[in-house]
């Protein structure tokens, strides 16, 4: 049944890929990855091979591979993605010494993969479970491990329908696992090979706080303001709630990196703040008429404005822009879900957040430490942020609670290596 969907899958990605960029790029890339092994494999080497759907999972595997590096030279890496959103971006990664697509979970594409490579060892980032892949590597004897693994009750490992597709589980020769019910769950259907160790992204994150960048065009704009409001990753109905409370509070500073920066939608954000000083980070040529740079144009509003706005209109900063933050705000919360909230509670600031964000535990041990506020509407916003506007112990507690949770949450990749035998 499962190669069965495979194949089907394996179609329906063939007859997307006439009309969809994005799928265009991952069929291509599927296609030509065994080219890039076949250039680029060293045949005396040894391999360690590292899979990562796409960019988020990249970024909890990524502690881990730079440690093992450091720790085991002799080694080489081979890093894999699925999504074209992880590719893309990491294609040129120094960390690794390969970097390809990795072929879609078929039994030929299996068997050709593995003998180009030989790994010696296989680490599977989080929610990553290929059923062909994974029973060969278990057949050849390969050490192979889930990291940053976590389980629900809803999942169909652990339903009637899906006990015969549990069995992929087994071929694993350990979990490390994000917490203690995952550990319990595994153990319902005989998986005992498995230690909770916690979440690698929590050393990314601490990682990329290290090297943040110095970024003089936000320190220009933020100045000497007391009250400055990061909002990362918004959507427009994120939008809708906080502009409107920065609206009736010109005295805050607000910097929007928007989760999808398209021209339409930087245009849309720069109408809500209609009657502000709205600046861009970059002002690109394609940008409408009277969008300026701050480099260009400074940091004074316009005669009659209120108010200060920095969009970010490129990717790559947000991590470093919260240390900017009095208060930060992680959007996707009114979507499917939420953004990584991590990478802003690790500087020390409250966050805020919508409502979808059950399925993230991070979330949820925010919001019980109380680093994290849940807004379910506009008077939610409203009411978190005239409190931490006006009680300032309330605002450090909260920050202090962020940032000591994240600091409680570090460990795992050291737990891991230590676990691991290469």
């Amino acid at each position: 049944m499962y190669n069965l969907f495979i194949y089907l899958y394996l179609f329906g990605v063939a007859v997307c890929s006439l009309f969809n960029e994005k799928v265009r790029k991952m069929w291509r890339g599927e296609r030509e990855a065994f080219r890039v092994l076949k250039e680029k494999v060293d045949p005396e080497a040894k391999y360690v091979w590292f899979h990562a759907a796409s960019l988020g999972e990249f970024e909890q595997g990524r502690p881990l591979m730079e440690q093992l590096r450091r720790d085991h030279p002799a080694y080489k890496i081979l890093l894999t993605f699925f999504s074209p959103s992880g590719y893309e971006v990491r294609k040129n990664y120094e960390g690794a010494d390969i970097i390809c697509y990795l072929p879609l979970d078929t039994i030929s594409n299996a068997r050709r993969f593995l003998k180009a490579v030989q790994p010696v060892a296989v680490f599977f980032i989080k929610y990553e479970f290929w059923y062909n892949y994974l029973h060969i590597l278990k057949q050849r004897g390969v050490p192979t491990y889930s990291v940053s693994s976590i389980f629900r009750p809803d999942q169909v490992f652990f339903r009637w329908y899906g006990r015969h597709y549990s069995r992929v589980l087994k071929c694993f020769t350990h979990f490390f696992v994000q917490n203690e019910q995952s550990r319990e769950l595994l153990a319902t259907i005989g998986i005992t090979c498995a230690t909770v160790v916690g979440d690698t992204r929590f050393d990314r994150v601490l990682q990329i706080k290290e090297q943040a960048k110095q970024l003089p065009i936000v320190e220009q704009f933020v100045g000497e303001a007391p009250k400055v409001f990061v909002a990362g990753s918004s959507w427009p109905p994120d939008e809708d709630i906080f502009i409107r409370y920065f609206k009736e509070h010109p005295e805050w500073k607000l910097v929007i990196a928007p989760h999808v920066i398209g021209e339409d939608h930087l245009q849309q954000i720069e109408q809500k703040l209609e009657g502000w000083s709205v600046q861009r980070y970059t002002a690109p040529p394609s940008a409408p008429e009277g969008a300026t740079s701050v480099l260009q144009q400074g940091n004074e509003a316009p005669s009659g404005a209120v108010g200060g706005a920095l969009i970010i209109d490129c990717f790559g900063l947000l991590s470093s822009i919260y240390r900017y933050a009095t208060v930060c705000y992680v959007g996707g919360g009114f979507g499917v879900s939420i953004h990584n909230t991590v990478e802003a509670a690790v500087w020390g600031k409250p966050v805020i957040f919508g409502p979808e964000n059950q399925k993230f535990q991070e979330a949820q041990e925010l919001k019980a430490c109380g680093g994290g506020l849940e807004i379910k509407d506009y008077d939610d916003f409203a009411r978190i942020m005239d409190r931490l506007s006006a009680d300032t112990d309330a605002l450090q507690k909260a920050g202090r609670a962020a940032g000591d949770y994240v600091m409680g949450k570090a460990g795992a990749v050291e737990k891991i290596l230590a676990s691991v035998k290469l």
